[in-house]
């Protein structure tokens, strides 16, 4: 039974030395990345930081974006209301425009025009 305890002693050192190698690295491991995760972990930070940041603003750029067109659809329908009236206006002083010149009198046309003009104008 000795060859067998000692085989045994052997074996439980053997796994005492991995165990301890196995210790020792993973604490050498820690020590060297440990910086370097540290480091990693403040830019995740800054970057999900700028992230948050540049999502606000993009958000406020979209509202202010939507008023803008909303803003454009009411100049482009007050422009229309505009050229339409413009256009009913035109309307009625072409015709005032053709009625003088239909009319015709004799005389003076200084005296004439201002007839027909006061008479257009009711005065």
């Amino acid at each position: 039974m000795t060859g067998q305890w000692k085989f045994i002693a052997m074996a439980l050192a053997v796994l005492l030395l991995v165990a301890a190698g196995a210790a020792l690295g993973a604490w050498r491991a820690a020590g060297h990345y440990r910086p370097q995760l540290d480091a990693a972990n403040d830019a995740k930070g800054q970057c999900v930081a700028a992230r948050d940041n540049l999502e606000e603003l993009t958000r406020e750029q979209g509202a202010k974006l939507g008023e803008l067109v909303n803003l454009a659809g009411q100049r482009q329908a007050k422009a229309a209301q505009a050229v339409a009236d413009a256009q009913q206006q035109a309307g009625q002083h072409y015709a005032a425009a053709q009625r003088l010149q239909q009319e015709h009198a004799d005389g003076d046309p200084a005296a004439v025009a201002e007839a027909l003009i006061d008479k257009e104008l009711g005065l």
